[in-house]
Formats: structure tokens, sequence, C-alpha cells
């Protein structure tokens, strides 16, 4: 499908800053699992490319990646864990960099969306001991969610040192800055939503305590590297892994808390007519970053109308990205876009990963 051109002062070409990012556009890429780490969570020569190829989007967003052994969930996901996943990274940031790309990596902690195959024989953690419902990929095949081990109150200052020391991990390999994955339930949302969260300490029950360990996260986060080169991601209400949530008021007492702590941008996962983006934005002073898809292809006029409105400053874009390398170059010449290949989203290897073609000249 081909489009007219993109203006020269199309909203989405202009340039944007969020804390230490500097982006040249505010088409951002999303994050996206593909499964093509090392098994021991080390970005490998394909990563490499993959993340080079796409260092035309004002921000990559990278896939998640996990910030300890016991945050891994899927097969050949990233690690930001120790020495030899920290000098993958740099390759990656390197890489990057060179094409003029600035790169955010995704800490994605999946509390009870694992499986003991996938981590070397480690229980699952989470806000509670209640198994997901539904089953986990592993290389046995597909296997149901055991039930996690509920964390411990004075185990939670120890899991979000984790995530500070991935960060500090993640900027001595150049990343310009790292997003916290408190959406799609995994861990921290795991807290946050009142149908997952059933503890009786002071992180369970209200708003306040539900919120209050992503809190502590971010805090820990920012510490270690800075308050400016710190993201978040939430997904208020959507279902994925399980989440149930009735009480969406935890997303306004969070975000109040975050504000004061001055991160670099929020990240929402929401339909942009969604009353719940208005309010959060409302209560956030700087970059508000929207994903308006989950599973679908992103449609670059609305997503222009969205920044050109004020709902957003920046539109984040998963599967056009992933088939189209170079999706701000083919959106702002209006040329016709390479289509998503399902079968190859998480099968390993080249193919349906960096060998989708880009534009000549």
């Amino acid at each position: 499908m081909t489009s007219t051109p993109l203006r020269p002062d199309s909203p989405l070409l202009q340039p944007v800053t969020a804390g230490a990012l500097t982006a040249a556009n505010r088409i951002w890429m999303a994050p996206l699992t593909r499964n093509r780490a090392d098994e021991d969570g080390t970005p490998n020569d394909l990563n490499v490319e993959y993340y080079r190829q796409r260092a035309g989007a004002g921000v990559l967003i990278t896939e998640g990646s996990q910030p300890s052994a016991v945050g891994k969930g899927y097969i050949n996901t990233a690690g930001v864990v120790d020495d030899a996943n920290e000098a993958g990274w740099r390759r990656v940031a390197d890489a990057v960099h060179a094409e003029g790309g600035q790169l955010v990596v995704q800490f994605m902690h999946v509390g009870r969306i694992a499986h003991p195959d996938n981590n070397g024989g480690l229980q699952s953690v989470s806000s509670t001991a209640t198994a997901p419902a539904g089953e986990m990929f592993t290389a046995g095949g597909m296997k149901p969610f055991p039930a996690p081990r509920a964390l411990e109150t004075a185990e939670l200052p120890g899991v979000a040192q984790e995530f500070a020391d991935a960060a500090a991990r993640a900027v001595r390999a150049g990343v310009d800055g790292v997003e916290l994955h408190a959406a799609n339930g995994y861990l921290l949302h795991q807290f946050l939503a009142d149908g997952v969260n059933d503890r009786t300490d002071e992180f369970g029950g209200s708003a306040e305590n539900r919120a209050r360990f992503v809190v502590d996260v971010a805090k820990a986060t920012v510490a270690a590297i800075g308050a400016d080169r710190v993201g978040i991601r939430l997904s208020p209400g959507h279902p994925f892994n399980d989440v149930s949530e009735s009480d969406l008021s935890v997303y306004e007492t969070l975000v109040v808390q975050l504000a004061e702590l001055d991160l670099a941008y929020l990240h929402v996962l929401a339909e942009a007519d969604d009353p719940i983006v208005g309010k959060l934005k409302a209560l956030w002073p700087n970059t508000f970053v929207l994903n308006t898809g989950f599973g679908v292809e992103s449609d670059r006029d609305v997503l222009e109308r969205i920044v050109a409105d004020g709902l957003a400053d920046a539109v984040t874009v998963g599967r056009s990205f992933l088939a189209n390398p170079d999706l701000v170059e083919r959106w702002t010449r209006g040329a016709e876009l390479n289509a998503p290949d399902p079968a190859t989203f998480y099968s390993g290897g080249a193919k349906g990963y960096t060998d989708y073609p880009q534009l000549a000249g």
C-alpha cells in the first residue's frame, strides 16, 4: 500500500527531546520480542544488524530484555544480566549510533509469565502465588504456567536493585536510556493490577499500595543512571497475559508520583480515544509517547493526526517497523510498505528478521 508523501513540516518528522534523548523524528520503534538473542541472553550479530537497519526511528526501543535470571520468560530473549550481555549491547549501541540513531533498552521482568524450562529451572516470582491461565512455549512444547512464588516484602528492595544494576550495565554499554516495562501483564503490571495483586502488605490493596513497588523500581533506576535516561511503559486495562483490572485509578496515582521523579518519558499503550490517555497526559509534564495498537499495523495518517492534535508528543510503531527497516523513509516518501510475515516473528534466524528489503537510493 502506498500513500502520499509526508510534507516536510509534518508533525511526525519534527525533532523531539525526552530527557537525555534527542530524537530526529516522532516515529519511534515499539518494543518487539523476536527471540533471536543467544541462549544466555547476549545480543549477537543478527541483533546488531537488526537494530542497525532500524536506526532511522526517532528512538529505537528494544525487545523486552530481562534484568535478572528469574525475570526471563521466553526462549532466546535478550538480557542485561552479566558481562557477556553488556558486551553484546555495546555492539548494538555502537552500530545504532554509527547510523545516527538513539537506543533505549526495555527491561522486561516477566514475573509469573515464565516456565522453569526456559530459565534454568528457577521458580517464577510475582506479586501473587496464583498461576496465570494459559501456556508457555518451551523447548519441550507448550506447557501450562506453573504457580509462581509470591515475593516476600523484604525481597522487594533487592528486586528493585536488580533493575538498577541492569540500568547501570546498559548505560556502561553505551545505550541512551532504559524503559521500565510496567505493562502487558509482566511483573510490574502484576503489582499494579487489582485482579492479580492479592497482597495484604503495603504493596497490595489500595491504589497507592499497588503503585508503590513500581515507584520503588523507578526510584532505584533513577538513582543508578539519572531520571533523564529512564522511561516507563504502561498499558492501563490491557488484559494480555491474564491481567484483569477493575480499578484504573492506580495509573493516575502512579503517574503523579513518577512525574515527581522527572522521568524522560511516559509510554502508554491505549487507543487514542480512551479516556485514560487524556487523564494521564494531563498529569505528565514531560514527553508523552503513545502506542495505539497491539498486534495490529499502524496507520500513518492517524498517527500524524495524534501528534498534530497534541494527544502525544511521539508515537511508537511495531509491526510496520518489523517489516520495514526504513519505515520513516518509506512514510516520508509515500512508498509502498513490505508486509510482515507472522510465521517468522519468533522463529529464529535471519528470515523475517534482517532480510526485509529496503528502498533503493
